[in-house]
């Protein structure tokens, strides 16, 4: 007994927490099934490799800011049958990563893309990726106080850190022309250096009227679009799919989505 509590405050001693904590498990299942020295201290070890795995992961997605957890898992695509399933899952693969391309997520409210970008923000934590999601309100926000207090290149950083850099809510303010010009040095800095996954409820024939100038739009498109994947999501919001069934609630007007042309896709 004596030996075993020297070993388990050893192995505190060499900051194996875990393994100092299932010890005596370890040490007991590996007596009932006559394990050799080395199988017991493999399984020693892998127990504390998984929990500084879980620990890092959990770091990581404090980090990230993600709004909620999803996975793809959880995604209905029954639900929303337009959308090339195999396209997501490739982009979950996070090859596009390597290849510093975008993902644009469009369409109109509730119709699930930022679970979708969630969900592979989710998919990159768990491979080690950095990760940082924020709403283009909240970033231009941020962006226009740093500028104000003269410390823009170093709050611009935090954006240009993440190998992911998710921008939630694209179009559902309009921006001023500082706002813009913000938005647009973000997105030069990150061209072909660091991924990018937006959501929008606008085309990007409407980017003009969002950026409240077509020539700063036009050249935020030009960057964003050049190495990128399109998921266009038409149909009816998750949010109010029961309340549908109960009649409580009926899409105004014509056809959800109809004001977002194209088909999923990359360019």
């Amino acid at each position: 007994m004596i030996e075993l509590e020297q070993a388990r405050h050893r192995l505190e001693e060499l900051g194996l927490g875990q393994a100092a904590q299932s010890l005596d498990a370890k040490l007991e299942a590996a007596s009932r099934s006559q394990s050799t020295y080395l199988s017991f201290l493999n399984e020693l070890l892998d127990a504390e490799i998984q929990e500084r795995q879980r620990r890092n992961v959990e770091v990581r997605m404090k980090l990230s800011h993600l709004p909620y957890r999803r996975t793809l898992n959880e995604f209905d695509f029954s639900f929303q049958p337009g959308i090339d399933e195999r396209l997501i899952r490739e982009l979950a693969a996070l090859t596009f990563v390597g290849r510093q391309e975008n993902v644009l997520f469009l369409g109109p409210p509730g119709v699930g893309k930022t679970h979708l970008a969630v969900a592979i923000a989710m998919e990159a934590i768990g491979q080690g990726l950095p990760v940082y999601f924020v709403s283009l309100a909240q970033l231009v926000g941020d962006l226009r106080k740093a500028y104000e207090e003269n410390r823009l290149d170093k709050r611009m950083r935090v954006y240009l850190r993440p190998r992911i850099l998710i921008v939630d809510e694209v179009g559902y303010l309009p921006l001023d022309p500082l706002a813009a010009n913000l938005f647009f040095q973000l997105v030069c800095a990150r061209y072909e250096k660091g991924s990018m996954i937006l959501t929008s409820n606008k085309s990007f024939g409407e980017w003009g009227e969002l950026m409240g100038d077509p020539v700063l739009a036009t050249a935020v498109l030009d960057r964003l679009l050049h190495h990128s994947h399109i998921v266009n999501i038409r149909g009816n919001s998750y949010r109010l799919r029961e309340k549908r069934k109960t009649g409580i609630y009926s899409t105004p007007g014509a056809q959800v989505g109809q004001n977002y042309p194209g088909a999923s896709g990359s360019n």
